[in-house]
């Protein structure tokens, strides 16, 4: 288990439709160690370069995992992705196929979002559906409590847990 923040990240899919039937696929990314959404990329179709921007994205905004726990879909055994976290120093863990409950984590948030979220709503367009999914974001990370977390957020959890920056008398 990681013993603090960016230690090991899992992410997955999650596909759902627009009201019109067009397809649409959700990258989520979770902080195994605080259960934090850390993003939730929407759209038509998410290649593995674009997994790869995503995850530099993120980087560039000062997280970067140690390890991301991932299945063997086509877009995590990408080249694209596999440059980027030998570049960045970043450990790709492989689930064995058809073996789901080895990434409990994302599979029990991917649940709960599907079921909180994507079951309880129609999405117009695409921009609307990125909208309505973050909004669920920031409520899932500021305003759930987890009883993982001994009833804490996960931003509550982060924030108790870190190092809090010293303050200087004057």
């Amino acid at each position: 288990m990681p013993e603090g923040p960016d230690q090991r990240w899992a992410m997955d899919f999650v596909s759902d439709t627009l009201w019109n039937g067009r397809r649409i696929r959700a990258l989520t990314v979770v902080d195994t160690w605080n259960r934090e959404s850390v993003w939730i990329e929407v759209d038509h179709s998410l290649p593995g370069r674009r997994v790869a921007r995503v995850l530099e994205q993120l980087r560039c905004a000062g997280r970067c995992p140690s390890r991301i726990q991932v299945d063997n879909g086509p877009e995590f055994t990408s080249r694209a992705l596999d440059e980027w976290a030998y570049r960045h120093g970043v450990t790709l863990q492989f689930i064995r196929p058809g073996k789901p409950v080895e990434n409990a984590f994302i599979e029990s948030f991917n649940g709960r979002f599907r079921e909180e979220c994507l079951n309880q709503s129609v999405f117009h367009n695409l921009q609307d559906a990125r909208q309505t999914i973050e909004a669920w974001r920031q409520d899932y990370n500021h305003a759930r409590p987890h009883s993982a977390l001994n009833y804490l957020t996960p931003v509550e959890f982060r924030e108790k847990h870190l190092p809090q920056p010293s303050r200087i008398a004057n």
